[in-house]
């Protein structure tokens, strides 16, 4: 079924609280999505950052992250006073996130609402904490123990809490009682948001597509937890780390850090850990977007004392075997490779084994010589992919356009037919709708018109990434008619519900009816 969807990761809404969250916002988002004939919700990993602020390096693979909690929700169930949160200054501009506001502010406070949670806990809570034991356990002892010792990376502990033993992690159980059952506690609560949200969205029929970094962080719970699944020696040091070569994303390539997998010794467990995180993040998400997918065939690492990414190997990974004996053991799963960047035809081969749909990048084709790039263009799109004009980790369509060449901004206008730069967004926009991918997602900075301020990742950049959100009523109900415009001439409207008339006019025809979320 032909579908679109939008790309608007959750700390990018707005909100009075310094981030989006899980709440009322995020629901408007999601009735807004409905009433104008969208059928996805993209978003970006939803795990706890750490150092940088970056989703993709994630403390604990498993866990949510507490700042996505809604304060407001909180106060509803008695576990907040109103005047706790409510008058203080959550941010410096209204645009952006400031993640050393919500870590000198936030954290205490859904400490303070763990803390009443457990003085009279759900009927729910126990089972929660069983079912979710296989990761938790380790999450919230790593967080104490962490928290004991400054917030320290786990390499910088002392000595003997370096390296994790079975025997070891009992004791310290029992020593930072306390402190494990708040973090328990504050993951239960970002849980229950996270389920109500997700049944509110699939209730209404917007699937939610979430994202799964193919790495983990070096200051991870899973690293220190499982450090014989990484190619790290006995003491926790990484042989080698994660990069990316020089690509369309950057001239000299990424070093991202992250300690890479020891896939042999995965392989060996029948790759449990993998199974285990698929599984867990499939009943989080309805669609799974697995990050640098590529990377499962081969993968680019550089020394761990590398200061850049220049002078890496290619190292073989796993293949289709991971996702075979995935889809052995779980069945079908619906997933898409992000497959951007090099694409050898051994990685071709894999992706055709496993079948799921890759990705296409309308930016990455829109060149003066089309000889390179060919692939994606909209005439060349398969019906197996998901496309896009640009994602979270490219410029936005005008900051795009306006950083090309003359060359290339006038092949972009006559590809388009496009002539005026004002409503190059659109017509882009349109024809990307109009290819025969069955699966288009457009990030919602494009459907504002927004310029490179508004980008949320440059990669390679140290700071300002992950940042961006929208400030109250700019994504409004307007454009979002002009979105259910250009998807129903597309015939990407869901066939299974059948929209309004006034959605389905032309812009300037009746206008929809009222409504109390009428804009973001």
């Amino acid at each position: 079924m032909r579908k679109n969807g939008v790309f608007l990761h959750i700390t990018s809404l707005p909100s009075p609280y310094g981030i989006g969250t899980m709440g009322q916002h995020a629901r408007d988002f999601i009735d807004m999505l409905a009433r104008n004939g969208q059928s996805i919700w993209q978003i970006l990993p939803i795990c706890p950052t750490s150092y940088g602020d970056s989703p993709y390096a994630s403390t604990a693979a498993f866990a949510g992250n507490p700042y996505l909690i809604d304060l407001d929700q909180l106060a509803f169930d008695g576990l907040l006073a109103w005047d706790e949160f409510q008058h203080e200054q959550w941010f410096t501009y209204p645009d952006r996130v400031d993640y050393a506001i919500l870590a000198q502010k936030r954290l205490p406070l859904l400490r303070k609402a763990a803390s009443r949670l457990l003085e009279s806990k759900p009927l729910n809570y126990d089972s929660f904490l069983e079912e979710n034991a296989y990761w938790l356990d380790d999450y919230a002892l790593f967080m104490a123990i962490k928290g004991a010792n400054e917030n320290k990376a786990w390499r910088d502990w002392p000595a003997g809490f370096r390296i994790y033993e079975k025997k070891k992690a009992k004791i310290w159980s029992t020593q930072y009682r306390s402190e494990i059952e708040i973090h328990k506690a504050i993951q239960y609560l970002f849980f229950r948001q996270w389920d109500v949200l997700k049944g509110y969205a699939n209730e209404r029929g917007i699937e939610i597509m979430g994202d799964i970094p193919i790495y983990v962080a070096m200051d991870s719970v899973d690293t220190w937890s499982h450090p014989e699944l990484f190619l790290m020696d006995e003491h926790g040091s990484p042989a080698l780390v994660a990069a990316v070569p020089p690509d369309a994303f950057s001239a000299s390539g990424q070093l991202w850090g992250n300690p890479v997998y020891d896939w042999d010794a995965q392989k060996k467990t029948g790759y449990a850990w993998w199974c285990d995180r698929i599984r867990h993040m499939s009943e989080m998400y309805n669609i799974l977007r697995i990050d640098h997918f590529r990377g499962f065939e081969s993968f680019y690492a550089v020394n761990a004392d590398s200061k850049d990414a220049l002078n890496g190997q290619w190292y073989k990974g796993p293949g289709a075997d991971l996702f075979k004996v995935i889809t052995e053991k779980l069945g079908e799963q619906n997933i898409v490779a992000e497959d951007l960047g090099i694409l050898t035809p051994a990685v071709e081969k894999m992706l055709k084994t496993v079948g799921y749909p890759g990705m296409k990048v309308m930016e990455f084709g829109l060149f003066a010589n089309t000889l390179e790039g060919q692939e994606y263009l909209p005439i060349s799109y398969p019906f197996n992919c998901v496309a896009y004009c640009g994602t979270h980790d490219n410029d936005t369509i005008f900051g795009w356009f306006h950083a090309l060449s003359e060359v290339d901004r006038e092949y972009v206008r006559e590809y388009l037919n496009s002539w005026d730069d004002e409503k190059l967004n659109w017509n882009m926009i349109g024809a990307l709708l109009g290819s025969a991918s069955d699966t288009t997602i457009v990030m919602a900075q494009d459907l504002l018109g927004l310029g490179s301020e508004s980008r949320m990742n440059q990669p390679g950049a140290a700071t300002t990434n992950w940042q961006w959100r929208l400030v109250p009523g700019q994504l409004d109900e307007d454009t979002m008619r002009h979105l259910a415009y250009v998807s129903r001439v597309c015939r990407r409207l869901p066939t299974q519900r059948i929209a309004p008339k006034a959605m389905l006019e032309e812009p300037g025809g009746p206008a929809i009816e009222a409504s109390d979320n009428a804009s973001l």
